[in-house]
C-alpha cells in the first residue's frame, strides 16, 4: 500500500515510522505531483494557521479534495483534523470542506492543557486506546453522514469516518499502538483490519 503523508509541516516523520513498521510504503508529499499513485493520504498533526497556508503556497488543495472527491481514502489527525472539516469556530484557518463536521480549534486550551486519556474506539476490541491530546481541536457538530468511533467521557466525538474519510482529535503517531494506522490501511483497501495485532515496539525519538 502507498501511502501518502502531507509533509510540509507537522509530525509527518513519525506517521512515516509507524507506516514503514506496519508494512506500508510511507511516501512524503511536498507537491500536487507527489499525491499520483497514492492509495491514501495522512494530513499530520501540527499549526492548522500554517499547514493551510502552505497547502495554499504548494496548490495542495484542490488536489487532495480531489483525491478526497474521488474515493480515496483521507485521514486527518489534530490539525489534520481541522483541515479536512466543513465549518470550523473561527475564520482562519479555511478547512477543505470535505467531512460534515463542525470543529473547534484549541478546545482544550493551550500546550500546558495537553492530556491523556483512554479511549473506547469501536471495532477495536476490548483494550482501550491511549490517546494523546496536544493543543486538541474537539468536533462540535456532526452530520448525518459521519460515524462517531470515540468520544471523550463527556461525549465530545474524537474520533469520527465518512466513507474513506477519517478524522481525530489526537495523535496515534506518537503512541506504541498502530490499530488507527492500520484501520487506516484497511480503509484504503489494505489488508482486513485486525484490532488484535500487535502493537509496535515504540514511536520514532525524535
Amino acid at each position: 500500500m502507498n501511502i501518502g503523508v502531507l509533509a510540509v509541516q507537522g509530525d509527518f516523520a513519525e506517521h512515516c515510522h509507524v507506516l514503514r513498521t506496519i508494512g506500508a510504503t510511507a511516501i512524503e508529499v511536498r507537491l500536487p505531483d507527489h499525491l499520483a499513485g497514492l492509495d491514501g493520504l495522512i494530513i499530520p498533526g501540527g499549526e492548522s494557521t500554517t499547514l493551510s497556508r502552505l497547502m495554499s503556497l504548494y496548490g495542495l488543495r484542490e488536489p487532495v479534495a480531489r483525491m478526497a472527491s474521488s474515493g480515496k481514502a483521507v485521514w486527518g489527525t489534530c490539525a489534520g483534523m481541522i483541515m479536512l472539516a466543513n465549518e470550523i469556530t473561527e475564520a482562519d484557518p479555511v478547512p477543505l470542506q470535505l467531512m460534515d463536521v463542525g470543529v473547534q480549534r484549541n478546545a482544550f486550551g493551550r500546550q500546558v492543557d495537553s492530556f491523556e486519556q483512554a479511549l473506547a474506539i469501536r471495532g477495536f476490541g476490548d483494550d482501550e486506546y491511549h490517546g494523546i491530546f496536544i493543543r486538541a481541536p474537539v468536533i462540535i457538530r456532526v452530520g448525518a453522514g459521519v460515524d462517531v468511533l470515540a468520544a471523550l467521557p463527556d461525549g465530545r466525538p474524537v474520533a469520527v469516518q465518512q466513507g474513506k474519510l477519517l478524522a481525530t482529535s489526537f495523535h496515534p503517531e506518537l503512541t506504541a499502538d498502530a490499530r488507527v494506522h492500520r484501520y487506516f490501511v484497511a480503509l484504503a483497501g489494505g489488508p482486513s483490519f485486525d484490532p488484535d495485532a500487535p502493537a509496535i515496539a515504540a514511536p520514532r525519538v525524535r
